[in-house]
């Protein structure tokens, strides 16, 4: 009998270590927002399946993992609050109401400020972030239609789009003022910026390219348009430190640019709408929101082919995964 019971428990600890095992070896989800169903596609990257769908509020449409990588907020633009998600688990730790209008945010790197883009009433937004809760400081009046944000790695400025006035505004992140303005082509939405802080790369959606700005010195200046397709839009940087992906929303194809050479480098159909990516943490899947399709549509950027898509809800927007390539 004992060397039974003592055989049965080794077989349960050896099953625990099992489980146990599988639960750290499997991969963090990939999450969707769907914009027109105010809720949150979950999927599971090992059965490529949605998993649930999380309730947010209305309109959610882009995402930012916290400094300390332990919540995933959710931008609820028309419901005027943020849902925190556990990026592992993706269950719902709290919900934060008062944030007016959060259409795109961004954490400064140095951790101490959160910044929104109230796209429908027209201003930025400085929050003061100790870790945990969030407190208004500032609200900077600007153009028509903030859309997207980047903050320079010395924490020192943000730059906002402006949608509907075709701007690129510069506002200094210690004052919380204006610094300068410049005129882009039509309808700029996502920037990225180089790893030195000496360009800007804008998607003009209005159009059918990428315009480069460089805000090295005292006053920017417009020195390029990549052309890539109709409805440039947003981006995702490959991982490699040089180049950088942008989705053609009206053209149905996702184009790779060199960032040295301003040149696209390589194209990839992906039907749908293409609009908000992700990139794979070894750089082999484009993870992108198929925003007219319902679907997320998973590119393989080897084969340059949509290996597989998963329904999700009404236009789908931002997604996010936690295991990605380096930003």
């Amino acid at each position: 009998m004992k060397i039974f019971s003592i055989a049965r428990t080794c077989i349960a600890l050896a099953g625990l270590s099992i489980w146990m095992g599988g639960v750290l070896a499997s991969a963090p989800p990939l999450f969707v927002l769907n914009s027109l169903e105010a809720n949150v596609s979950v999927i599971d990257p090992a059965t490529w399946t949605e998993t649930s769908r999380i309730p947010t509020g209305k309109e959610p449409h882009h995402l930012y993992l916290t400094p300390d990588e332990k919540s995933i907020i959710v931008a609820n633009a028309l419901g005027d609050t943020l849902t925190f998600l556990d990026p592992r688990t993706a269950q719902v730790q709290r919900t934060v109401r008062g944030i007016v209008d959060p259409y795109h945010l961004r954490f400064t790197p140095d951790m101490k400020w959160f910044i929104t883009a109230a796209n429908r009433l027209n201003h930025v937004d400085f929050y003061r972030w100790d870790g945990k809760d969030l407190t208004l400081v500032q609200r900077v009046a600007t153009s028509r239609t903030p859309s997207h944000l980047w903050i320079d790695s010395r924490s020192t400025t943000v730059y906002s789009t402006m949608q509907d006035s075709d701007e690129l505004v510069a506002i200094d992140i210690a004052t919380q003022t204006i610094k300068w303005r410049i005129k882009t082509g039509a309808m700029p939405a996502d920037i990225y910026g180089s790893s030195d802080d000496k360009r800007l790369f804008v998607g003009l959606t209005g159009s059918d390219s990428v315009e480069v700005f460089d805000v090295s010195g005292r006053e920017p200046a417009s020195i390029r348009k990549i052309k890539t397709g109709n409805g440039a839009h947003a981006f995702r940087a490959a991982g490699d430190g040089r180049h950088l992906y942008v989705s053609n929303r009206v053209a149905n194809s996702i184009s790779k640019i060199d960032m040295t050479t301003y040149q696209v480098v390589e194209s990839f159909p992906v039907p749908g709408g293409p609009d908000c990516m992700e990139v794979s943490a070894d750089g082999r899947l484009i993870y992108v929101s198929s925003r007219w399709a319902r679907k997320l549509s998973v590119v393989d950027t080897e084969t340059k082919k949509v290996v597989r898509q998963v329904t999700v809800g009404k236009s789908p927007h931002g997604v996010w995964t936690l295991q990605h390539a380096p930003r």
